[in-house]
């Protein structure tokens, strides 16, 4: 009797039914049980137990007695009832407000090309198209610096200023020679009216205009240096009205717009023609150095194109555009140089990446953003937009890129379904089963 009563209990909290009416009969079998015998009771019994065994004969093999009868009805009712909560899952439902605060972006399921990666390892480095070591045309002692790592520049602006000796002396070779040439014009001019005069002799005049030729040879191979040394015209024509002492001052200017990152000018140092007093580089743009293995160079071409995954946001893309015709001896790989735009200034030179190309492209029947999976229950899931709701469907996943995920089974072509936000989703249909105990 106990463990039949210990039965009934454990049935009825199954089905929700309140502990206490079943601890109430529990109690009534025990008593029934506890009670003792009487005189009487004992012929009742033997009576009764002589009808019962002769009961029994008669009985089918299978029949079962009232109250396991009771038992197995309880059992199938419980059971039944949990068949029925699996197979039924209760939709999300969200009002347009509510998707549009949660994030939850909804779309069509809907075939698209799948890109075949390979990932490579790469390095982040400086654009060498948009790279400059500044230099001084002349030797010279720094005297000042405007700008120090980390600055930004602008194209022409002052890094810093040199006092040469040797710039003083291209300067003063071109002035001399200016003035040697003004000197053989005028000398010429009255040497060419003498002789058309008949006052002075041919020989004279060809002297005066030899004279001439070789003041005019003199000054443009002088003004040549100066336009060696970086000076363009406007400032060699100022040079005769600029004061003297400023003859021996090279100024040392950014080729282009960007930022100093290095500077090697120090106050005082003498610097010559093989020495980069400054280092300034463009940085709205990188090089993507990749090392290709000797196995996948036959995949890898150019105008391919390239993914590099970064900590926030979405990934860098480029294209090749070279790849070496040789094997570096000491890494045995081939290097692949990708441009990647740095406007964002998300890519640090110096970084050492994993570089994505894709080397081959697919169809797929059905594909959908990686945000979209869930895992539910075990089961890879999309969450499908019904009637009742965002519900929950298992889905089977084939092949996979950086964003998109090919659908095998599981969901159809133009079936709406959340792209983003699937996990607000899950969060949502977790809340609502602890709740409720069971999700209908």
């Amino acid at each position: 009797m106990m463990r039949f009563g210990t039965t009934i209990i454990a049935l009825l909290i199954a089905e929700g039914v309140p502990a206490f009416p079943a601890l109430s009969v529990t109690g009534t079998f025990e008593a029934q049980a506890a009670e003792p015998p009487t005189a009487a009771g004992k012929a009742n019994a033997a009576h009764d137990d002589d009808h019962d065994h002769a009961g029994h004969a008669d009985k089918k093999p299978n029949a079962l007695h009232p109250a396991e009868a009771t038992s197995q009805d309880a059992k199938k009712a419980a059971d039944g009832h949990a068949h029925e909560g699996e197979g039924h899952v209760e939709g999300v439902k969200l009002t347009a407000d509510q998707l549009k605060e949660f994030g939850i972006a909804v779309g069509s399921a809907e075939p698209g090309p799948l890109d075949v990666f390979i990932d490579l390892p790469a390095e982040i480095a400086f654009n060498g198209d948009r790279l400059a070591h500044v230099t001084p045309r002349v030797p010279g002692v720094v005297i000042k610096v405007d700008k120090s790592v980390g600055d930004p520049v602008r194209a022409g602006e002052r890094l810093a200023v040199m006092q040469s000796r040797e710039l003083a002396e291209a300067k003063a070779d071109y002035l001399s020679g200016l003035e040697r040439l003004t000197l053989a014009r005028a000398n010429f001019e009255r040497e060419s009216g003498l002789w058309r005069a008949k006052v002075t002799s041919e020989q004279e005049y060809l002297e005066a205009k030899q004279a001439l030729a070789e003041a005019e040879i003199e000054k443009r191979s002088s003004e040549q240096k100066l336009h060696a040394l970086g000076f363009d015209d406007p400032y060699i024509q100022r040079l005769p009205r600029q004061p003297e002492t400023e003859l021996t001052i090279v100024p040392l200017l950014a080729p282009f717009q960007g930022v100093v990152v290095e500077r090697h000018a120090t106050l005082g140092e003498r610097i010559g023609e093989d020495t980069a007093a400054f280092v300034v580089a463009d940085l709205g743009s990188v090089w993507l150095n990749i090392s290709i293995y000797p196995k996948d160079l036959g995949r890898v071409t150019v105008g391919q194109k390239v993914l590099v995954a970064l900590p926030e946001g979405s990934p860098a893309i480029g294209q090749i555009r070279f790849i070496a015709p040789n094997v570096s001896e000491e890494t045995r790989t081939a290097r692949a140089l990708v441009v990647l735009d740095n406007s964002a200034g998300r890519l640090r030179p110096g970084s050492f990446v994993t570089a994505r190309i894709a080397v081959d492209s697919q169809t797929a029947r059905v594909r959908v953003p990686k945000t979209a999976l869930q895992t539910h229950d075990g089961e890879t899931v999309v969450f499908v937009a019904t009637d009742e709701g965002f519900v929950p469907r298992p889905v089977k996943t084939g092949s996979s890129t950086g964003e998109f995920v090919e659908i095998v089974d599981g969901l159809q072509k133009g079936e709406r379904y959340a792209q983003t936000g699937a996990f607000t989703l899950k969060s949502q249909l977790a809340k609502a089963s602890f709740g409720d105990g069971h999700a209908h």
